[in-house]
């Protein structure tokens, strides 16, 4: 499985694995998306592309997932494929593709706020990485 949501009292997260931290990224995007709205309809006809950049990889990571939220939110797109094509501690750059959101295609299902920090992790756990993540609903 890419991510499964975890319980928490006032917020929602998510827990991503991934082969490799490009993979674990993606996955998180992913997860995002499946929480803001109904992905089973989305078509990959648009490339978006868009980067981020903070001071290490969890930062980066709420930074990332933020941008894929103001797509989301703000330019309302519907993501369904995201493609990691450059990685470093500080810096991400990923080509998204979806199509515009459409509320009978894509019907919303939780209004996220922010990704948030709160018990963000990332860690490697044998030959796979996974992120614990939180978002303010």
């Amino acid at each position: 499985m890419e991510f499964e949501l975890l319980e928490h009292p006032a917020d929602i997260g998510f827990r991503a694995r991934g082969r490799d931290l490009a993979e674990l990224f993606a996955n998180s995007a992913k997860a995002l998306v499946w929480i803001m709205l109904d992905p089973e309809h989305i078509e990959p006809k648009q490339p978006i592309q868009f980067s981020a950049r903070a001071g290490d990889y969890e930062s980066l990571l709420v930074s990332f997932l933020n941008e894929v939220l103001y797509l989301v939110d703000s330019r309302r797109l519907a993501l369904a494929t995201f493609e990691i094509i450059w990685l470093s501690e500080t810096h991400v750059d990923c080509i998204a593709k979806g199509e515009p959101r459409d509320i009978k295609k894509h019907p919303p299902k939780l209004v996220v706020k922010a990704v948030t920090y709160h018990q963000l992790k990332i860690v490697q756990s044998g030959e796979e990485w996974i992120a614990e993540v939180y978002v303010d609903v």
